[in-house]
C-alpha cells in the first residue's frame, strides 16, 4: 500500500534496531517505527535461506525489512543470532559505520516457546531446554544491550525498549513453568536496571508488553484460525475475544519513540492497552483492548467472558 505524502514522519532521521523482528510483535514494531519515518535494522535468525529452531520458514527478516520500506521507512535486514557475541558486535559496528548513530533499541528477542515444557514442575523440566529458554529470553537481551548501548548513549534522547509478556502487576503471579516465569520477569528488571544507568546520558529505558497477541503462531498453531476469522478461536477459549493484533503494540512503541517527554516513563513496565489510553491510538479494527486488566478482572476472577468496557 502506498503511503500518503503527508503522512507524519516524527521519527525521520532516527535509527532503530529491532532485535527479534522476524514475526509477531517484533515485526510490527519494526514496521510501525518505519511508518513513522525511522531507518530500521531488522534482525533475527530466520532468513529466506535459513530457518531457525522456531521452524516458521515463511516469516523472514527480509520480509520484515521490505514491509518497513513499504510503510515509508528504510528497512535493513541483518541476519543475526543474538547469542553470538561476534555477530552482535559486527551488527552494531555496521550500524555505526552506515548511520553513525542509534536512537532506538528494541529488545524483542525470544523464540523460546518451542523449548518450554508446559505443565512441568521445575525438576521435571528438561534442564537443557530450560536453560535454552533463559539464553533466548534473557542472555540474548543482555548481549545485545552490551554492544548496542555504547552507540545509543552517544546522543541524548535514546530509548531502550525491553519487550516481555505480562505487566509487572500481572507477573507477580507465577507464570508457570519455572523457566518461562524467569524469562518473562527478567526484561522488567532489565528495564529498571538500565533506567538507573541511562539518565545521565539523557536516555530512557522502559519495558513494554503486548496483551493477548494474535501472532502468526497463536493464530495458526494454537487456534487454527486466520486473522480474517480470528473470532472463531473464541469457540475454543471465549476470553480470546480480548486479543489484539501485533500492530497494536507496534503503534505503542512508535508512540513512545516519538514522544519528546518519554523520560517520564523511565523504568516503568508499560502495556499496549495502557499506552493506547495515553496516546490515543487504536488497534487496526478501531478498538483499544486492555487485555491485562481484562485477564485480571474477568478471566482470573472466574467471570464469564465479556469484553464490554475492556476494548
Amino acid at each position: 500500500m502506498t503511503e500518503a505524502k503527508d503522512t507524519p514522519r516524527p521519527l525521520a532521521g532516527k535509527v532503530a534496531l529491532v532485535a527479534g523482528a522476524t514475526r509477531g510483535a517484533g515485526r510490527a514494531m519494526a514496521v510501525e517505527l518505519g511508518r513513522a519515518g525511522a531507518t530500521v535494522y531488522a534482525t533475527g535468525r530466520t532468513t529466506r535461506g535459513h530457518v531457525s529452531e522456531v521452524g516458521r520458514a515463511t516469516e523472514t527478516i527480509e520480509g520484515t525489512a521490505e514491509l518497513v520500506t513499504a510503510a515509508g521507512g528504510a528497512g535493513i535486514a541483518v541476519p543475526t543470532d543474538h547469542l553470538d557475541r561476534e555477530a552482535v558486535r559486527a551488527l552494531t559496528g555496521r550500524i555505526d559505520r552506515e548511520q553513525g548513530r542509534l536512537d532506538i533499541l528494541v529488545n524483542d528477542l525470544w523464540g523460546g516457546d518451542v523449548h518450554v515444557g508446559w505443565g512441568k514442575k521445575m525438576w521435571e523440566h528438561d534442564l537443557e531446554k530450560g536453560l535454552r529458554v533463559l539464553r533466548l529470553g534473557v542472555e540474548s537481551h543482555i548481549v545485545t544491550s552490551s554492544f548496542a548501548l555504547p552507540l545509543l548513549i552517544r546522543r541524548p534522547g535514546g530509548l531502550v525498549v525491553e519487550v516481555t509478556d505480562g505487566t509487572e502487576e500481572y507477573n507477580r503471579r507465577y507464570r508457570e513453568p519455572f523457566y518461562y516465569d524467569l524469562a518473562k520477569s527478567a526484561p522488567i528488571r532489565m528495564a529498571k536496571g538500565l533506567a538507573e544507568e541511562l539518565p545521565e546520558y539523557g536516555c530512557t529505558a522502559v519495558c513494554v508488553t503486548p496483551g493477548w497477541l494474535r501472532s502468526e503462531a497463536m493464530l495458526d498453531t494454537y487456534f487454527k484460525v486466520t486473522e480474517k476469522n480470528w473470532r472463531a478461536g473464541c469457540e475454543q477459549n471465549p476470553h480470546f475475544a480480548i486479543s489484539e493484533t501485533p500492530v497494536y503494540v507496534g503503534r505503542a512503541v512508535a508512540a513512545l519513540a516519538a514522544d519528546p517527554d518519554v523520560a517520564r516513563f523511565n523504568g516503568q513496565a508499560l502495556s499496549s492497552g495502557g499506552l493506547a489510553k495515553e496516546y490515543g491510538f487504536t488497534d487496526v479494527d478501531g478498538s483499544a483492548p486492555d487485555a491485562w486488566r481484562y485477564l485480571t478482572e474477568v478471566e482470573q476472577a472466574g467471570r464469564p467472558a465479556d469484553t464490554t468496557g475492556y476494548r
